[in-house]
């Protein structure tokens, strides 16, 4: 073999997989990686099988179903009363990642900086450095991981090229506040930065909160990337199907990179979320469908030993097991896949570097009643 110099030589298998393998191997609960195991809505279903037994099985255009961008126009048109144009501003893509690998190559250059926010999704930095850009982070930290804007303030230069925010936020359940956005549009004033807002968990927000879209303010949206999934939508994550929505001169960039990573993504599927786009309930119920699933989580764990940080959104709860373990979240995590039969996500790897021992596990619960009792059984004894 000839030898390689790799791309990536400090990134191994991602996280999910490792913690999905080892629960598999482990059978243990798996409440780590972020899927529903429950089915889809039966009027989903329907539209797919319709889907499939109609003429949707050749290429799709390369920007999506024209149906598909003229739905999802007339919804974040109505939802945010900003003007979208279907066939110049939206893109369909394989998933939120590809959507974001996309938009990272179309616009960052060898030695850009791209500033994220830790702890952050794994795939936001393999993403910049495979397009030669430079990893600046700013830490958030337990438990409420607010952001202070004067530190960041200090971490924005001319070489800031794009700017990762991720609301509601995975891993932590946090959302960005009226007064973020304002500190945002304040430091950005004076810069060509541009922005890349993953808002895949937009409708599961809790407890009465606003989720705030960069789509809703015209300053914010003129110089953002801003990235949707039907999969954590509609719970078919294995569906792969999301998009982005972008001002013309973005998207054309954008276009550009799609057409050569995926060209074009699954033609049924789309053919199916087109037909039930015009059932906004299906949407509208997610924030108390999975509220409800938070609460009973939380409540089965009630006088167990965990510490609950807040969770104002996503399928995702934090919590602390300080009182139960010194070992590292890693160490941790492996431990009770194998030992006590329930897989968890270490937050450390969320960070920079993994050995911000953090003593947090991120629990997924967007799972059945009879999933998340099997796990908080097994939990609640430690």
């Amino acid at each position: 073999m000839p030898n390689i110099s790799s791309k990536l030589p400090d990134i191994g298998t991602t996280i999910f997989s490792v913690m999905s393998k080892l629960a598999a191997q482990h059978q243990a609960v798996n409440l780590s990686q972020g899927f529903p195991d429950f089915p889809p809505k039966k009027k989903l279903m329907e539209a797919a099988e319709e889907a499939l037994n109609g003429n949707h099985h050749q290429y799709a255009l390369m920007v999506g179903n024209a149906k598909l961008r003229e739905q999802l126009a007339t919804k974040y048109s109505k939802k945010y009363t900003v003007q979208i144009d279907a066939e110049k501003e939206i893109t369909i893509t394989a998933g939120g990642t590809q959507a974001i690998f996309t938009a990272i190559q179309a616009v960052v250059k060898p030695n850009d900086e791209v500033l994220l926010f830790a702890p952050c999704y794994d795939s936001y930095s393999p993403a910049v450095t495979l397009a030669g850009g430079k990893c600046v982070y700013y830490n958030m930290l337990p438990p409420n991981f607010k952001i202070d804007w004067n530190e960041v303030r200090k971490l924005v230069s001319d070489k800031t090229k794009l700017i990762i925010f991720n609301s509601p936020h995975n891993p932590t359940g946090s959302l960005l506040s009226a007064d973020d956005m304002a500190q945002l549009k304040s430091i950005l004033q004076h810069t060509n930065a541009l922005l890349l807002s993953d808002e895949v968990y937009e409708h599961i927000v809790f407890d009465n909160e606003k989720h705030y879209s960069f789509l809703a303010d015209e300053e914010l949206r003129s110089r953002s990337f801003v990235i949707f999934s039907f999969g954590k939508t509609y719970h078919v994550t294995g569906w792969k199907i999301g998009y982005c929505i972008a001002p013309e001169k973005l998207t054309s960039e954008f276009r550009k990179a799609h057409q050569f990573n995926v060209f074009s993504v699954s033609s049924f599927a789309q053919e199916a979320f087109a037909n039930v786009l015009d059932f906004p309930e299906m949407y509208h119920s997610l924030s108390s469908f999975y509220e409800t699933k938070r609460n009973y989580f939380r409540s089965l764990l009630a006088d167990s030993s965990f510490e609950f940080l807040p969770c104002k959104g996503t399928y995702f709860q934090v919590a602390s097991y300080k009182n139960i373990s010194s070992k590292s979240d890693i160490e941790f995590c492996k431990w009770l896949t194998a030992e006590k039969g329930v897989a968890a996500i270490p937050v450390s790897v969320f960070y920079a570097e993994n050995n911000n021992n953090v003593n947090l596990v991120r629990f997924c619960f967007a799972k059945q009643e009879s999933t998340l009792e099997c796990a908080a059984e097994r939990l609640k004894g430690l």
